[in-house]
């Protein structure tokens, strides 16, 4: 779990140049700012700063995140100024609609962890695959994948440079090989998902500018994507996931990127409501504490398709 301090001591070291220069602002010894940077490089997995004995410099990747800081730090001050700017504590009742896979493995614990730090507040959550429609159904707001073309709804960004990425599991591999190409998935068990009784079998990738459709085949299939996430865990086939649903499965050596030089399909998560004027304080407040959570997340797809499988 990502400290909020250390986060805010990269930043600063970021514009200090300097692990001394951001100590003396933080009334720290230069040895633990360093400690502090070296425990957010080892949470995101990546190296921050090119370190000498004398000078100290941002990589690639360091460059490439601190935007992603900087946007999480400026939301979370801009949370707290409105919180003491608001009379009275959040209370009241926030009907919130989620992808299941995302709900239970990715969304829970921040969301639990929001009503907790506003008591007062009921939460209802429901988790489905089955698209909510703002309008309808007995939601305030939903968590929802995809592009937003031409909606009546209003859409807050979680996680706009999220994509698909093809996953399998090392068993899976051993026994079956890596497919080498896009071709080599009709070749291969794979998972396609159920949703409204259509099952998506046409996967889509972008290439040169255009968008490729494979036609997968699978003897496995669920309108649950948690369920095809275990299948593929279970060494059952290839499945194509949204990064921030596997991120961890993929950190943790459970699942493998498969042709990681091979984009996958955009989809971008956004916090969806169905006017305006219905972003309420609690929505303001869970909408940055969600994009806080889900920012870092989605800053290491970079670096995880970059690196995969060489």
């Amino acid at each position: 779990m990502i400290r909020l301090d250390d986060l805010h001591l990269f930043v600063r070291t970021a514009a200090l140049g300097s692990f001394s220069n951001a100590a003396r602002e933080a009334d720290l010894l230069p040895g633990q700012v360093s400690a502090a940077i070296q425990r957010l490089e080892r949470e995101l997995d990546i190296r921050l700063f090119a370190r000498s004995t004398r000078s100290l410099r941002l990589t690639a990747e360091g460059e490439q995140y601190l935007p992603y800081a900087d946007e999480v730090l400026s939301m979370l001050k801009e949370g707290r100024e409105r919180m003491h700017g608001e009379p009275t504590a959040l209370q009241g009742t926030l009907k919130i609609s989620a992808p299941s896979d995302l709900g239970r493995n990715v969304l829970l614990p921040v969301l639990t962890d929001f009503q907790a730090s506003h008591p007062k507040l009921v939460l209802r959550l429901s988790l489905s695959d089955q698209v909510t429609d703002v309008f309808r159904d007995p939601v305030d707001i939903a968590i929802r994948y995809g592009v937003n073309e031409g909606a009546s709804y209003v859409a807050l960004p979680l996680a706009e440079n999220n994509r698909r990425v093809l996953v399998a599991s090392p068993d899976y591999l051993a026994r079956h090989g890596r497919p080498a190409m896009l071709d080599d998935l009709l070749m291969h068990r794979c998972l396609p998902y159920v949703l409204g009784g259509r099952v998506y079998d046409r996967w889509i990738f972008p290439t040169a500018g255009m968008r490729r459709q494979i036609t997968v085949k699978g003897t496995l299939l669920c309108d649950d994507a948690e369920i095809a996430r275990r299948w593929a865990l279970d060494g059952r086939g290839i499945a194509y996931k949204s990064w921030i649903d596997v991120s961890d499965d993929v950190a943790q050596g459970r699942l493998e990127l498969l042709l990681p030089d091979q984009p996958g399909e955009p989809v971008p998560l956004n916090l969806v409501c169905p006017h305006r004027k219905q972003f309420s304080p609690a929505v303001r407040y869970l909408h940055a504490a969600l994009r806080a959570h889900l920012l870092p997340i989605s800053a290491r797809m970079l670096d995880h398709t970059r690196f995969a499988g060489h």
